[in-house]
């Protein structure tokens, strides 16, 4: 596939993406059941009360950053779908990035293309930009993060990381194994790393992956992590405390402590929901609400000290933990992985047929089942909080075996050999 098919992919992609958008807008004043998701109406409510000199918070459920409602300002002057267009038109760049990325890391160019149609094709990510949500634009920064780390560009790579948590603050999991594998005489600015061909061999004995790469005292603090750590920081409290100016306590909370103890009685893909459901009357001490948090954190560390050499996995298996750990799971949640998911594929060993197969299908089937119970419970009224809980379980454990087979069947790709290898140890015999 050259580069023509891939121009015609990407205006397909487009063009499918605009017929959607125009498609709901049709659906949204003839049918009883809108197709705009209900968060794009909150944020161009919040965009609205910007541009009359308001706070967003004023519009309540709205707990992001003021930036969202800034940047769909022109909802309320140019067109009411101008932010489904921007989420779309970042949903497109993602697909971009997946090919810079594959492209950078040597792989062949058929497998490249369909690992960019596994995000583009995907019904999830194409109906989550059309639909007003803003989840691809957090996904297109992520990966250019990723590019920026892989072509030696520390400081964009950083501005865009203080960026992007600011923005959505659970990309803070990828702050250790982006620091772990920061090496100084590789991660400069202006400095590109070699790119290892996609089917270059590397023996076995240099492909195991542990912490025991990264316990070396004097690698620990360098300029690089430094660096990296400093300027992110500047920027997340940039805006941070701009915002915290403009709009004072009321911004912090609702854009960010309101995650840390956030406790949602509705019902969601999460196995504490029901729990919380049944004690949502008294309140929960700010213990209870910070506790569910030891299990992800617990699996984050294991994951990134046995994967973060090979960070863009490492980004992946741990998103997947993060959101299969959480406290609250929304379908939107299952973008954050998906934009990752094709910088992993082509070093699978895992085959389509049957074992790839069988993953596809338990995890649509265990998901199929939760939402038969929460349409059972949402539109036809029954009281089956208990059997949505037990999907909710079966849901999480197809989600954890779905991961663990993509580990166990995933290749280390040497492509990182010299980016994650100091000077001082020994190189691998070429």
């Amino acid at each position: 596939m050259g580069v023509f098919n891939f121009r015609s992919v990407i205006i397909f992609s487009a063009v499918l993406r605009v017929l959607l958008i125009v498609y709901g807008e049709w659906q949204d004043t003839h049918m009883e059941v809108r197709y705009t998701d209900v968060d794009y109406l909150v944020f161009s409510d919040a965009a609205a009360l910007v541009v009359s000199g308001k706070s967003p918070y004023k519009r309540s459920t709205y707990r992001y950053s003021p930036l969202i409602a800034f940047i769909l300002a022109p909802n309320s002057f140019i067109h009411p779908s101008w932010g489904k267009f921007l989420f779309s038109a970042s949903d497109l760049l993602v697909g971009y990035f997946i090919r810079i990325f594959l492209n950078l890391r040597g792989v062949p160019e058929n497998l490249s293309m369909y690992s960019v149609i596994v995000w583009l094709f995907n019904p999830f990510t194409f109906t989550i930009g059309t639909r007003g949500n803003c989840e691809p634009v957090i996904c297109a920064i992520i990966l250019w993060i990723i590019i920026c780390l892989l072509r030696g560009n520390l400081f964009q790579g950083a501005v865009w990381y203080g960026l992007v948590v600011h923005m959505r603050i659970y990309p803070i999991i990828y702050a250790l194994p982006i620091i772990l594998t920061l090496d100084p005489n590789h991660f400069q600015s202006g400095k590109n790393p070699s790119i290892t061909n996609w089917n270059s061999k590397q023996p076995k004995s240099n492909r195991t992956l542990g912490p025991t790469n990264f316990l070396d005292l004097n690698q620990i603090f360098t300029r690089s992590k430094i660096l990296f750590g400093l300027i992110s920081a500047i920027v997340f409290f940039f805006f941070t405390g701009i915002f915290f100016y403009l709009y004072e306590w009321e911004f912090l909370h609702e854009a960010l402590l309101y995650h840390l103890t956030r406790t949602d009685p509705r019902h969601n893909f999460s196995i504490y929901f029901y729990h919380i459901y049944l004690n949502y009357e008294r309140e929960f001490a700010v213990l209870e609400k910070l506790i569910s948090f030891l299990p992800q954190l617990m699996v984050q560390i294991i994951l990134v000290f046995r994967f973060a050499q090979d960070f863009p996995f490492c980004f992946f298996v741990q998103t997947v933990a993060f959101v299969a750990f959480n406290k609250v799971i929304t379908a939107q949640y299952f973008v954050w992985f998906f934009c990752l998911l094709p910088l992993v594929l082509p070093w699978t060993k895992m085959k389509l047929k049957w074992e790839g197969v069988f993953c596809i299908l338990l995890w649509i089937g265990a998901q199929t089942h939760w939402l038969f119970w929460g349409y059972m419970l949402e539109f036809k009224g029954k009281q089956v909080f208990l059997q949505l809980w037990a999907a909710s379980l079966l849901f999480f454990a197809a989600n954890i075996y779905v991961m663990i087979t993509i580990i166990l069947r995933h290749t280390y790709s040497p492509v990182f050999k010299r980016l994650l290898t100091s000077p001082s140890r020994k190189k691998p015999s070429e």
